[in-house]
């Protein structure tokens, strides 16, 4: 069974404020500290726990700057078999219809997959949209909010899911696309062993010397990088082109404080505290 992940590198949202945006209404990326988002991580070690369990073999795949190879690296440190950086300029300035185009394209190109897991949302979008249509433009069958896989076949699946009144348990036939909540796993450290195999593992767009390459493949450690070429992508559905999405505006909101009233921890305190609650509401 091939299994395909997909992550994506993200900025650090704590970081972002007025200044981040480009004249453009996109996000200036390269202003602000980048993370591996974290639920895109709890799908990743979904995958490799079925691939633990001689399910088939993971491979992670990101679309981005040549910079977002390094959460592929991350990704070769838990554990995946194979590590796939979708990059071209024509990429830039996607919004989510644009994204899963080229994701599902690159899948396309792969051909041979039977699961792709993603995370719900990613943390400067939070849409949770890219996995349902990635689902959309392969044909092939979605399940989101998932939180366990419960059983899994050669031909089909049976996961648990939330939903708004709780959890329900449902089974799709292969292949299938799964979005994963933050609550589905705990995720694993990176292993020691794995970070001294691939702390050099580099893509193309991140060597000086392009003769390089060779030997890194050689060592397999070579992070495979595709261009839109690559993946046979339209120029027009890519990137800014194909996004129909526009950023207005883009504002930092400060809340400050008009004042405060502090009461004492012991007894006379609590008594003022419930008398300025209880006359700053009025009774009948």
């Amino acid at each position: 069974m091939q299994i395909i992940v997909l992550i994506k590198q993200v900025p650090d949202t704590t970081a972002v404020s007025a200044k981040a945006m480009k004249p453009d209404g996109t996000l200036n990326r390269a202003a602000l500290p980048a993370i591996f988002n974290p639920e895109d991580l709890c799908a990743l070690e979904l995958a490799l726990m079925l691939r633990d369990h001689g399910v088939g073999s993971v491979c992670a795949m990101t679309m981005g700057p040549p910079a977002a190879a390094e959460i592929l690296r991350e990704a070769l440190y838990r554990g995946v078999d194979r590590a796939i950086l979708l990059t071209d300029r024509l990429f830039a300035g996607a919004d989510t219809l644009a994204t899963s185009y080229v994701l599902a394209r690159a899948i396309s190109t792969i051909g041979d997959y039977d699961l792709i897991l993603c995370g719900r949302q990613a943390l400067d979008g939070n849409t949770a949209q890219v996995g349902p249509q990635v689902a959309e433009k392969l044909g092939i069958n979605q399940l989101t909010y998932v939180e366990r896989i419960e059983q899994i076949t050669d031909t089909d699946l049976e996961v648990w899911r939330e939903i708004e009144q709780g959890r329900e348990r449902v089974k799709a036939r292969l292949p299938v696309l799964l979005s994963v909540v933050p609550s589905a796993v705990t995720v694993r450290p990176p292993s020691a062993q794995r970070i001294m195999k691939y702390k050099k593992a580099r893509a193309l767009s991140e060597l000086s010397d392009p003769s390089q390459a060779d030997v890194l493949a050689a060592r397999g450690l070579l992070i495979e990088q595709w261009d839109a070429g690559r993946i046979g992508a339209d120029p027009a559905r890519c990137g800014l082109a194909g996004s129909p999405t526009r950023v207005k505006k883009i504002q930092s909101v400060v809340l400050k404080s008009t004042g405060f009233k502090q009461f004492d921890p012991d007894a006379r305190g609590v008594r003022r505290l419930l008398e300025e609650l209880l006359a700053s509401y009025a009774f009948d």
